[in-house]
């Protein structure tokens, strides 16, 4: 009980059939190219890996369209867009290499029928992360062990009894990265609603094959372990705190002035002032020792980077990791402008050559970048959420269903225009609280 004597709310879901959904066509089989930006995860601990499963809730409801026919329509559009992007349909598999490929079996993505005891609205609006309520409406991998077994694709469509119903996706983040999962979606939706695909997909990862023999011409920090001299790991073993944040654009205005304020920079983006300004705090928040190195690592789109112009309709992971390295003292001491500086350079290392040299570096060395000492930072609030449409119109509300590590903060978007950033954040108690209160400025 809480809230004065009032009964938590606890959200009930009941699954029903699951089925396994083919492409409506003959596709191609075979083993289908990862390339190595695709390659984003420890081959060595498979069994230790679902955090490349994310999990995102998509939630409608129409004054005119009730959701009788929601999973019947949703189904079969998901079976008919699977022929464009066959390789959803297939399995991860073992290249004789050790390669991560797709093996493009045609068994189908996974779906999943449910229904749950409450309106829509009970649920919330997805600006605070409750992994144990909208966990429940995702399909749940916990005790998968590895992600070999799983389709990279599993859709849930949970009815609520006020004529609503919500999307929830766990999609495996290994087939594409948040552009091109938006884009699938969105086909998904056109496929539905019996359009032409506005992006079609473009299948092709070989354009982002590495260079024989590799060139490796920059250091790539961000796979650089860092020494945890602040018990920080420890620290992150507690129970996690889910919060989330929203600057507004007058919020977001007067951060960027007060990274302007000292003249030591003349301008800078919204993503260069907030992300260093969490940065910081959270940097603060954890206390970490003065000597102790802190990173920021934060993915930049290569699609308009690269000499030939990676196709819009790319169907893949096209982001490439970059990094910030300093020792913590240094970041919390200086003025928010410094740490603003940091992040700019890090943007502009974001080069023609860096990205090949990136592609060449996880051709020699495997595995993610470590995580120690680390934010990292999930780029969501340029992606077009809004806009995903079944038949329904778009979402009322969308959003992860929670953090994918403990390292991870997302910005998404707020608002109806847009205009407003959601920054959700997962830390143990002390220093949530400590964090909370550098929010405020």
């Amino acid at each position: 009980m809480e809230n004065g004597g009032e009964p938590k709310f606890e959200l009930v879901v009941e699954q029903g059939e699951k089925t396994l959904v083919p492409p409506a066509e003959e596709t191609e089989k075979g083993l289908y190219f990862l390339s190595n930006f695709d390659q984003i995860l420890n081959l060595e601990n498979l069994e230790e890996s679902l955090a490349v499963f994310v999990g995102t809730i998509y939630c409608f409801k129409s004054e005119d369209k009730g959701n009788e026919r929601a999973n019947e329509i949703i189904k079969d559009a998901l079976s008919k867009v699977l022929v464009r992007y066959y390789p959803l349909a297939g399995r991860l598999t073992m290249s004789p290499e050790g390669r991560l490929m797709v093996d493009c079996t045609g068994e189908g993505a996974l779906f999943v029928e449910a229904e749950a005891n409450c309106r829509i609205e009970d649920i919330g609006d997805g600006t605070k992360p409750d992994p144990v309520t909208l966990g429940k409406l995702v399909y749940d991998v916990s005790n998968v062990k590895s992600i070999l077994e799983v389709p990279p694709l599993m859709a849930q469509v949970t009815k609520f009894k006020c004529g609503g119903f919500v999307l929830g996706l766990c999609m495996n983040h290994i087939m594409f990265d948040g552009i091109g999962a938006i884009q699938f979606v969105n086909s998904w939706g056109e496929t539905a609603r019996r359009l032409p695909l506005t992006v079609p997909p473009f299948l092709d990862r070989t354009i982002l094959k590495a260079r024989n023999p590799p060139e490796i011409q920059f250091p790539h920090r961000g796979y650089a372990e860092i020494e945890d001299k602040s018990g920080i790991l420890n620290l992150l073993k507690q129970e996690i705190l889910y919060r989330s944040f929203c600057f507004d654009a007058e919020k977001l205005e007067n951060l960027k002035l007060k990274a302007t304020e000292d003249g030591t920079i003349t301008s800078c983006t919204t993503f260069e002032a907030l992300s260093a300004f969490v940065w910081r705090a959270r940097s603060r928040a954890l206390n970490m020792r003065p000597d102790q190195e802190t990173k920021l690592l934060f993915p930049v789109d290569s699609r308009s980077r690269f000499h030939q112009k990676i196709p819009p309709g790319y169907f893949g992971n096209a982001v490439v990791m970059t990094s910030s390295v300093c020792a913590a003292g240094e970041l919390v001491d200086n003025p928010l402008s410094f740490a603003v500086g940091l992040v700019k350079e890090a943007v502009k290392l974001v080069t023609y050559d860096y990205m090949r040299s990136a592609i060449d570096y996880t051709e020699v060395n495997r595995g993610r970048p470590s995580l120690t000492g680390t934010l990292m930072i999930g780029v969501w609030f340029r992606l077009s959420l809004h806009a995903i449409d079944f038949g329904w119109g778009g979402p009322i509300f969308s959003c992860p269903t929670t953090l994918p590590e403990k390292e991870v903060i997302m910005f998404l978007p707020h608002g109806r225009e847009r205009k407003s950033i959601n920054v959700l954040v997962g830390l143990p108690a002390p220093a949530m609280e400590s964090f909370q209160e550098l929010m405020q400025f």
